[in-house]
């Protein structure tokens, strides 16, 4: 596969995974946290207090903010982050018209309550673990929902910020905004939604840096062998890993002993343990989880260099 080939394939599979993250996201939205008029965080949440308070499609309020938003993000982002951005605006736009539309509808207007009367908080709570899930999709395949994902995506860019934290922060305006609607009832109600905003708005970011962080997590591998110089190159080539080779006593044997050290996610460590077995089944292997690795092939480091004069 050329690397032309490979670039369209790449491009092709962000899109698909972004579709499917927002296809995801709508549904969750409308089918467990709309019938329960359950207040959410960001732009979409916004949209949704302002419709529970006043009649006004959800789906306009999003637009017509994001299409603001968007300046941001072409300035901040990029142009292909903003391409991205722009096509997932208007796809979720266009997902949230044909949710509600599929969606049996109650007296009022709103979609029928899936779970029944008296479930808000069972609703909420698979409605977050979905939303949250569709959101790490998206953000993993350079996409965003547009709204606060804008603002939590700069942020993150430039700053070793989770983007839970930024989400949490723009959320928790959003969610205290409700107490200023009287169309939510008396302080005692309006206080109730606003807190079951906050208990949406910690377990969908919970879910989202859970996800994400799952992904990135990193382990270190230290093999004690004496078959280090096949084992080395072979983790080499086959699994195009660095490794690392330190010079080790053993107090007991008296005898020296090459240790390999490897970087490595956590999701490659059955091909890891499956190869050196192949190569040692005695081989000595300790496996310990890392906070964080930073340089090629992981992480970047996101933090300012003071300029020295």
């Amino acid at each position: 596969m050329t690397f032309n080939h490979r670039l369209v394939f790449n491009e092709v599979k962000d899109y698909f995974f972004i579709t499917l993250g927002l296809v995801m996201y709508a549904v969750a939205f409308t089918v467990f946290l709309m019938p329960y008029q359950i207040v959410a965080g960001g732009v979409t949440g916004l949209s949704a207090i302002i419709y529970y308070a006043t009649g006004f499609h959800l789906e306009n309020t999003y637009i017509i903010i994001n299409g603001m938003l968007l300046l941001v993000a072409l300035k901040v982002l990029g142009l292909k982050f903003m391409v991205k951005t722009i096509y997932a605006i208007f796809t979720l736009y266009f997902l949230l018209i044909i949710v509600q539309d599929l969606m049996p509808k109650q007296d009022n207007g709103m979609p029928i309550k899936l779970l029944g009367e008296g479930q808000d908080f069972m609703s909420m709570i698979i409605g977050c673990v979905i939303t949250g899930i569709a959101l790490a999709t998206v953000f993993f395949h350079n996409g965003s929902t547009g709204g606060t994902d804008i603002i939590a995506a700069s942020v993150n860019k430039y700053h070793n910020v989770s983007l839970g934290s930024v989400l949490i922060t723009a959320d928790f305006l959003i969610i205290g905004s409700c107490m200023f609607f009287p169309q939510f009832g008396d302080y005692i109600e309006r206080a109730h939604k606003v807190m079951f905003g906050f208990c949406v708005m910690t377990l969908e970011n919970f879910v989202l840096d859970y996800v994400m962080n799952a992904r990135r997590q990193s382990v270190q591998f230290m093999i004690f062998t004496k078959k280090w110089q096949e084992i080395a190159n072979a983790i080499g080539t086959k699994m195009n890993h660095g490794v690392t080779i330190l010079d080790g006593h053993g107090w007991y044997t008296g005898q020296d002993i090459k240790v390999l050290c490897i970087l490595a996610k956590k999701n490659e460590s059955v091909n890891m343990f499956r190869l050196i077995k192949m190569i040692d089944p005695q081989a000595f292997v300790s496996q310990s989880a890392v906070i964080g690795v930073y340089g090629e092939g992981f992480d970047e480091m996101r933090v300012k260099v003071k300029e020295t004069t």
